[in-house]
């Protein structure tokens, strides 16, 4: 079913789904006090949580560790006007214990721009919600931008 706008609201099990098929998102956290948003390439874990995996002395990793952020990926294909998006909010933390770290050097993401001391970050998912825009659907016989 599609709301007033053109998009139909995802369920938590077709959000996981849809995460599942892509490589790369997007973190919003705060920084200086400011929104930002950096591309990251994660993965899901068994718990449906978000991992992501970056330097141990990155900006991020001390921006994020212990605060609530949302992450956002999507799927858009201009031609047909259609794709959806997916946003996890949660508490972001940093992955402290070895077995969990080996664990996840195992089966985490594999680094895209490695480097000597890398980490893993879990966000836990307490709100996972999506929308999708199928092709041609329309709005008063307008096709919606997206």
């Amino acid at each position: 079913m599609y709301t007033n706008d053109g998009f139909r609201e995802l369920d938590r099990q077709e959000c996981v789904r849809l995460l599942a098929e892509v490589p790369v998102g997007r973190i919003v956290y705060t920084r200086q006090a400011l929104p930002a948003v950096l591309p990251v390439n994660f993965c899901l874990d068994h718990d449906d949580a978000v991992v992501l995996r970056t330097s141990a002395v990155s900006d991020l990793v001390s921006a994020i560790d212990g605060a609530v952020v949302a992450f956002e990926a999507d799927e858009v294909h201009t031609d047909t006007r259609s794709g959806w998006s997916v946003v996890v909010t949660g508490t972001a933390a940093l992955v402290t214990d070895s077995a969990e770290h080996e664990r996840l050097l195992r089966t985490g993401p594999a680094s895209w721009a490695p480097s000597p001391h890398e980490v893993f970050v879990r966000i836990e998912p307490e709100l996972v919600t999506g929308r999708q825009l199928a092709a041609g659907n329309s709005l008063y016989g307008v096709r919606l931008p997206f």
